[in-house]
């Protein structure tokens, strides 16, 4: 192919080539030097090559020009007695079938303008492919739909090597459609099974690009009257699955508990759970079936534990999950760090919903109440607004723990009875015990938190105190609001006025020295 130098002149030869192949037959061979400009180096030049090759493989799949059914190997057909139509028909798929194998290639293209270019062009031809397809019908209202091409687009957004989060946000406008969607979810089970079935130790940039992906499916609540098709229809038909909202629900499903079976990585945990209560578990066919991976995580400790409290409280409270063991762990959550940790508000709004119930035995709540307690006397000051008037709550939601604060006929105490190294509520005498912790912190050097703390020196108002607004309060906020607050504008230092150096006037200096 003769051409200027440069992208203006790569421009200009591949229009001059474009031109030719739609024009005649006979110039089909020029497609050849249109694909050869995609592997070039230059990038400028690999975009115009794909715009031509858009233009060009969408025109013919619009004009009908290219094979339709099972594709017979190019050598047999080029050999054999067939009609020239045919043998050309044959020819260009195969061609088309080359200019997308290189497409899904240069969606791992170092320039990022190559890539977005190279999606957009495959997702024209899904789009054509759906409108023209080419494959024959089973039957009268068979849905057609180009699943293998749609897949390798699947595939190239999924790579073990690039992280693809760009490309991926860029992709996220096409699952807006009720069918892409659905393909999505089907596409996505089958390469992350086919990627983590085939490495021993599969990278972390590909789980990254999986749940990038699987978490930007999102299904609608409820069946919608008019579905969004991105391949046009005439007519849609009910007996098709892509249009039933429960089995985009049972697609999402079998698509998250194949991502789920896997081993993951510690950081994709954490961002599973986050979404899990929100995003995942609502739109489960059967979002009891999550009861195992969230248990396992709740029973890991630390940040994972903390996590899985709201998925968990999904299921205790809407799908009728028993765990018998729920408040003994949500105790042994309870250590100096969750005052530090990146999920704290998320935690004790959780646990204040899990502690609300007024049928939970004294015992329970008064040793939640002292485990806090305790914590308190080392917990940063912004942490302690909150735990505070957490802690008054349980008082007044359960009378029969008021005890901790006021026993008027009780025994005198040598020793804390509390034991905060027992692991089971029930065993840690708690409630024998007092929150003297409480009265320590009356003395804390925050003037905020010791007013906090003298809550319990007065009875118990029975409106409780919402902690919403302190949940997140940061250390950051907490000195802002001290430094503009309005102090007295003079502020007394000495009653007595000033007589001589040293304020006494039989002393010596003031015989030899006076203030002037």
């Amino acid at each position: 192919m003769e051409r200027d130098p440069g992208p203006e002149g790569a421009r200009r030869a591949l229009g001059r080539l474009l031109e030719a192949v739609l024009a005649s037959r006979g110039q089909a061979n020029a497609v050849f030097d249109i694909l050869a400009v995609l592997q070039s180096e230059d990038h400028e030049e690999t975009q115009e090559a794909v715009r031509a090759c858009s233009r060009l493989f969408g025109a013919l799949l619009e004009r009908g020009e290219l094979f339709v059914g099972r594709l017979p190997s190019e050598g047999s057909v080029m050999a054999g007695s067939q009609g020239a139509t045919r043998k050309y028909k044959v020819w260009m798929r195969h061609r088309y079938h080359s200019c997308c194998n290189r497409l899904q290639e240069l969606l791992a293209h170092p320039s990022f303008g190559v890539k977005e270019l190279a999606l957009s062009t495959l997702m024209k031809f899904v789009q054509l492919e759906g409108a023209h397809p080419l494959e024959k019908p089973k039957w009268d209202g068979y849905y057609l739909f180009p699943r293998q091409l749609f897949k390798a687009v699947v595939e190239g957004l999924l790579s073990p090597e690039d992280d693809c989060s760009l490309l991926l946000s860029r992709f996220q406008e096409y699952l807006e459609h009720d069918d892409i969607r659905y393909h999505t979810m089907q596409a996505a089970t089958a390469v992350v099974g086919r990627v983590a079935d085939g490495y021993p130790e599969v990278p972390l940039t590909f789980w990254n690009n999986a749940f990038t992906l699987l978490s930007a499916v999102s299904l609608p609540r409820q069946e919608c009257s008019s579905s969004s098709f991105y391949v046009k229809h005439v007519e849609l038909s009910r007996t098709w699955k892509v249009v039933h909202l429960k089995e985009h629900r049972k697609a999402f499903q079998l698509m998250w508990l194949g991502f789920l079976r896997h081993k993951l990585p510690l950081s994709l945990y954490k961002k599973v759970l986050v979404v899990m209560h929100d995003s995942i578990l609502p739109h489960l066919a059967q979002p009891s079936l999550m009861i195992d991976f969230l248990t396992r995580a709740y029973d890991v400790g630390g940040a994972i534990s903390l996590l899985a409290l709201n998925g968990l409280f999904v299921l205790i409270h809407q799908h009728n999950l028993e765990y018998p063991d729920f408040y003994r762990k949500l105790y042994g959550l309870l250590d100096p760090s969750v005052f530090h940790v990146k999920y704290r508000a998320r935690f004790f709004h959780l646990a204040d919903l899990f502690l609300s119930s007024s049928h939970l035995p004294a015992y329970l709540v008064a040793a939640f109440a002292k485990r806090l307690s305790r914590l308190a006397l080392t917990a940063p000051p912004e942490a302690l607004l909150m735990v505070l008037p957490f802690i008054c709550n349980l008082l007044r939601r359960h009378p029969a723990c008021r005890v901790l604060v006021h026993r008027p006929l009780g025994p005198e105490l040598d020793a804390d009875p509390y034991d905060p190294e027992e692991e089971d509520p029930a065993k840690s005498r708690a409630l024998e015990s007092s929150l003297w912790e409480l009265q320590a912190l009356q003395r804390h050097y925050h003037p905020e938190v010791s007013q906090a703390a003298s809550v319990i020196n007065q009875a118990l108002s029975m409106p409780e105190v919402s902690i919403a607004p302190l949940l997140d309060l940061t250390a950051f906020e907490v000195f802002e609001r001290d430094l503009k607050k309005k102090g007295q504008e003079s502020v007394p230092l000495e009653f007595i006025p000033t007589q001589g150096l040293l304020g006494r006037q039989d002393d010596l200096c003031a015989q030899h020295f006076t203030l002037s």
